[in-house]
């Protein structure tokens, strides 16, 4: 985070987790404070833009993201603060910070969304299990506990977002994507199979 060293910032406090431990702690939920804004926003977008066949459930799905997104956002925060440290938390510290890709915008149809929000969801994701084991290491349980809690809910959200994909994916034996294949061209070899 560049922001003069606001994101490991300390104030007093009365917690025993050790000052130098809550600083590197702060600066790891700022970043997530960050990736999660970002985040958040992008789902807004495919929200807000999504066409084609399938508009309305993904419309919706969206909108569901970004909800459960919001309420992280404000959960990392609070932890900052808790832990004495200072929430950077404006749209332009999130923009400035943040390691989630650009959201691209020349795309409208339904399943381009749901390719960029998925694109997204998987570094974020990982970058959840990283700082589980993070905090961890710096003796922080409670905050090892919120990334664990957030990481099965981005997880089931990828998987809902691939799940969308994989329809017309095959597996070529090994849990390796395979040929791609149209729905049609699927249900065409299994009804030949019967």
């Amino acid at each position: 985070m560049s922001d003069n060293n606001l994101s490991t910032r300390l104030y007093p406090t009365r917690i025993d987790i050790p000052a130098e431990a809550r600083k590197q702690i702060a600066g790891i939920l700022n970043q997530t404070l960050a990736a999660t804004s970002d985040l958040k926003s992008q789902a807004k977008q495919a929200h807000w833009n999504v066409k084609g066949t399938d508009f309305y459930q993904l419309h919706e799905l969206f909108d569901e993201i970004a909800g459960e997104l919001e309420e992280y956002i404000d959960m990392f925060a609070e932890r900052i603060t808790a832990l004495g440290g200072y929430a950077c938390g404006t749209v332009r510290m999130a923009a400035a910070n943040s390691f989630v890709p650009e959201y691209p915008t020349d795309i409208l149809m339904g399943m381009e969304h749901v390719t960029a929000l998925a694109e997204r969801f998987a570094p974020y994701a990982k970058q959840l299990r990283e700082a589980i084991d993070k905090t961890t290491e710096l003796g922080d349980a409670d905050t090892a506990d919120l990334y664990t809690e957030v990481s099965r809910t981005i997880d089931k959200r990828l998987w809902f977002l691939e799940a969308h994909l994989q329809a017309a994916v095959t597996q070529n034996g090994n849990g390796n994507a395979g040929n791609i294949k149209t729905e049609e061209q699927a249900v065409v070899r299994q009804a030949a199979v019967r």
